[in-house]
């Protein structure tokens, strides 16, 4: 099967996370038609072979991103103006995916970037709670909750075909958790922090470029 193939057969089949804290929601965008519409035409593009890739590992996706489009990182107008992919989604910016594209095209393009790229998360599915997104680690109970969803959804995706060296969007709480999650399950030969995306667009928008640097030089580095 090439990666496309795994990949579908994977979000055809994604598990829903159970006995979750009460009042927190999951993201689930898989049952909408236009999103398996979508999903098939974005991987079957840009994975349609059976190379090994980099594993870039974020927290959960947010309501305006993944959540939506069912796209790691991808926005509805990101989806249309950077990957000419159609769609009727509310063309709401997602801070994360503003960045993501500025450094994947710095990379050299969708075509070139994901051809050496898989995105992922922590958690391969997103939280709200009272409307709002909801990180994995931000409830003690939730994260205790997920450990074990985490840990089987991943080894999943590891069967892709994942390279020894991954990275972590996040230099915080989610590194810290993968690192001891890598300890325990030997999911990856070495995890390397990046600075989370949203971070940067937030709080260091007037060094963008130089954040965009660090991540092209680090990432294109695992390229054979």
């Amino acid at each position: 099967m090439t990666y496309a193939e795994n990949i579908l057969k994977y979000y055809s089949n994604i598990s829903i996370p159970q006995q979750l804290p009460e009042g927190v929601e999951v993201l689930y965008p898989f049952d909408d038609s236009e999103v398996s519409a979508i999903l098939n035409t974005f991987y079957n593009k840009y994975f349609d072979d059976k190379q090994k890739r980099t594993f870039l590992i974020g927290i959960n996706p947010g309501r305006f991103g993944g959540g939506s489009t069912g796209i790691p990182f991808t926005d509805p107008i990101r989806l249309k103006e950077e990957l000419d992919i159609e769609n009727s989604f509310d063309p709401k910016p997602e801070l994360s995916s503003r960045f993501i594209y500025q450094m994947i095209n710095a990379i050299g393009g969708p075509e070139v970037f994901y051809k050496n790229f898989y995105f992922t998360s922590v958690s391969p599915l997103g939280f709200v709670k009272d409307g709002k997104n909801l990180n994995y680690y931000d409830i003690p109970a939730l994260q205790e909750a997920l450990e074990g969803y985490i840990v089987e959804e991943m080894k999943k995706q590891l069967e892709f075909g994942a390279k020894d060296i991954a990275f972590s969007l996040g230099m915080g709480k989610n590194i810290a958790y993968l690192k001891k999650l890598n300890a325990r399950h030997k999911l990856f030969k070495e995890i390397v922090p990046l600075p989370h995306p949203r971070w940067i667009m937030q709080y260091r928008l007037k060094r963008l470029d130089e954040f965009v640097q660090e991540y092209t030089t680090k990432l294109t580095r695992t390229i054979d």
